[in-house]
Formats: C-alpha cells, sequence, structure tokens
C-alpha cells in the first residue's frame, strides 16, 4: 500500500430491489448509475452473484456486465464475485473471455466460494461435492486462471475456451476469512475482503495477504481491495437515514431471506430489539457512513487500520439521485489524498 496516495475507489452493487419498486426498475437503473460513478472517477463497478434472494437483482453478473460495459468506456466492470463451485471453470472462463473480446481490458472477474444463496437453491443449481472444501475450491480456481491464461504460441490445450483468449483475463479471490487471503496470496492473485460482511476480520486476513503473498505472472506486488458499506449524505443525521434500511436488512434477512429492502420511512418505523441495536451499532461502526466530514475522517481512520489500496463502496441507498450523491460525497471526501493523476500506484493491479 502507498500511504501517500488514498485509495482508488468503486462501486459493489447487489442491485437492491426495495418493497413497492418492482425489480425491474432496480436493474435499469444501473444503466444511468454506472456512467454516473464513471464520470466522478471511479475505477471499476463489480456486481455480485445472488440466487433466490428477492432484495438482491444480481442473478445473472455476466448479463449485467456485458449492458454496463455497453454504456461506459473507462469503466472497469466485473464480478464482485461470480460464485465459483455454483458454475464449470469453463463456462464460466468462455462467458469472460466473450465478454473481453467486446471490451478488452476492461472486464474483471471476481471469484468467490460462498453459495449465493441458501440450500434448496444450491441443489437447484446443481452443485456437486462440498463446496466449503478448501482443496476443491483451489482446484477449480487453478482450472479458471489456466483458461483465462492465453496459451503460447503453436499451443493447444487439450480443453480450450472458446474464444481463446487474447490477453489473460484479470482474475480476483474475494473471501471473509484468513484462509481466503492465505489461498490468494499462494496464487499471486489480487485479493478483496468483505469487510461489509465480516468487519471483525478484515485487518488480520489482509495482513496474512500481504505476509504470504507470493508473485505470479499476474500480479508483482499484492494487492487489496475491502468493501465496506458507504452511505454518503450532506448532513450525518441525512445519511444514518439513508443508512436505515441498510440496517434493517442486517436483521430481517437473518429471519427472512425472502424480504426486500424497506424503504427509508418503512426502516424508520421498524421495531428493533435491545440486542440488534447493539449488534447494529457495533456492526455500522466499522463501516462509513456519515456526512462530508464524517466519511472523510471515517476513510482516513479505516485505510489506517486496515491497509488497503482499493475501496469497494456497496451502497444500497433508495433513490438513484441519492445514491448518485453518495458516490459523488465519497470522491469529494477522498480527494485530497490522492495522487495528481488520482489513479493507483500499483499499476499491474489497478489494470487488474
Amino acid at each position: 500500500m502507498n500511504d501517500t496516495a488514498g485509495p482508488i475507489l468503486s462501486v459493489l452493487d447487489t442491485v437492491p430491489v426495495w418493497y413497492g419498486v418492482p425489480a425491474a426498475d432496480s436493474l435499469h437503473q444501473l444503466l444511468e448509475l454506472a456512467p454516473a460513478v464513471e464520470r466522478l472517477g471511479y475505477r471499476r463497478y463489480w456486481l455480485a452473484e445472488h440466487h433466490n434472494m428477492p432484495a438482491f437483482g444480481t442473478s445473472t453478473p455476466p448479463v449485467l456486465i456485458g449492458q454496463l460495459a455497453a454504456v461506459t468506456s473507462t469503466l472497469r466492470v466485473g464480478s464482485g464475485g461470480v460464485m465459483l463451485p455454483n458454475h464449470t471453470p469453463l463456462v464460466v472462463a468462455e462467458q469472460f473471455a466473450t465478454l473481453d473480446v467486446f471490451h478488452p481490458d476492461r472486464i474483471d472477474l471476481g471469484v468467490g466460494r460462498a453459495p449465493g444463496g441458501e440450500p434448496a437453491t444450491a441443489r437447484a443449481l446443481r452443485r456437486t461435492g462440498d463446496p466449503a472444501h478448501a482443496g476443491s475450491f483451489g482446484e477449480q480456481l487453478v482450472e479458471l486462471v489456466d483458461y483465462l491464461t492465453p496459451s503460447g504460441e503453436g499451443e493447444r490445450p487439450a480443453v480450450a475456451v472458446s474464444p481463446p483468449p487474447q490477453r489473460p483475463v484479470p482474475v480476483w479471490l474475494l473471501g471473509t476469512s484468513e484462509s481466503s487471503a492465505s489461498l490468494a496470496a499462494r496464487l499471486g492473485l489480487p485479493y478483496a475482503f468483505a469487510h461489509h460482511l465480516n468487519p471483525a476480520g478484515t485487518a488480520a486476513s489482509v495482513a496474512r495477504y500481504r505476509a504470504e503473498f507470493q508473485p505470479s505472472e499476474r500480479l508483482a506486488q499484492p494487492y487489496v481491495a475491502v468493501s465496506s458499506q458507504v452511505v454518503a449524505a450532506d448532513t450525518d443525521e441525512e445519511a444514518q437515514w439513508h443508512a436505515g434500511p441498510i440496517r434493517v436488512a442486517h436483521v430481517e434477512g437473518r429471519i427472512n431471506p425472502l424480504t426486500l429492502f424497506r424503504t427509508p420511512e418503512q426502516a424508520a418505523r421498524y421495531s428493533l430489539t435491545s440486542a440488534q441495536q447493539d449488534y447494529l451499532e457495533g456492526h455500522f461502526a466499522a463501516q462509513v457512513v456519515g456526512g462530508p466530514e464524517t466519511v472523510r475522517r471515517r476513510l482516513a481512520e479505516f485505510r489506517a487500520e486496515v491497509g488497503f489500496d482499493e475501496l469497494l463502496a456497496a451502497t444500497p441507498v433508495f433513490g438513484l439521485q441519492a445514491r448518485i450523491r453518495s458516490f459523488e460525497l465519497l470522491a469529494e471526501a477522498a480527494q485530497p489524498a490522492r495522487d495528481s493523476s488520482g489513479l493507483s500506484p500499483v499499476s499491474s493491479a489497478s489494470s487488474s
């Protein structure tokens, strides 16, 4: 991590679906949201894979990636991530090699090992074996990376990706634990940690990744992106209002995974137990929520605590303009810490 330059800013989107709003509306908003964050100087826009979870409109990241890449020109677009045990490595490789043909050097493939849904959904996806087995997942990941690495001149593997990759398609490993950090380090891949899911494990996992990193043909130095809930508004009070639906979703989703996101007005009327309130206070104290000065301070503290290179802002805020405003204020809060180019000093990873 270069301490003299601020973190690159990017977006992690689950495409939140709200009570009273058709899911199609959330998907169509992407076509306005991605160009808006591109104009604000964000580096990449990632979409997470979920299934049978009505609150999230990201069941098909490759389809959405193609749509967003078509309405942007410089933004890197990718998955945050594709849940590899749900798919065969060959199919994933062919999807992303195809995307790279139409949008060269702009496609990222972030890969995770979580199911992206509950057990019945996993069965419907025809998952086989033990998806939590680290060795099995590691083998799948190596196979996927090999598929997305161009063959040498005159070489043709026994099973070839179609279309054959013209350049190494960037592959990231996503995780929420030190075991995923260790695997990313051993394979020499860039690493993305889901701080918005497991804030208690972020610092240790990032430290382990950096300590164990082994340079590879794909990446010479360790590179870390960390996802956080980010809600920025013109005042602390307004930010807390916009964060209300996320807070409720954190507790309600554990009770009923088929629920939708509530609007801020609905969230304000939601009754929380004292235990739920205590949990939420602890969880959101580790996120980035507030007005401009609070966000600026929290962003600096967060990076000093963890030591990441890039921030993936997860911002499920109700209303397109409020969401764009949050990304705008985050970009302003990070601006003084950036270098004059606004780009990451780690050129090999920032193009990943």
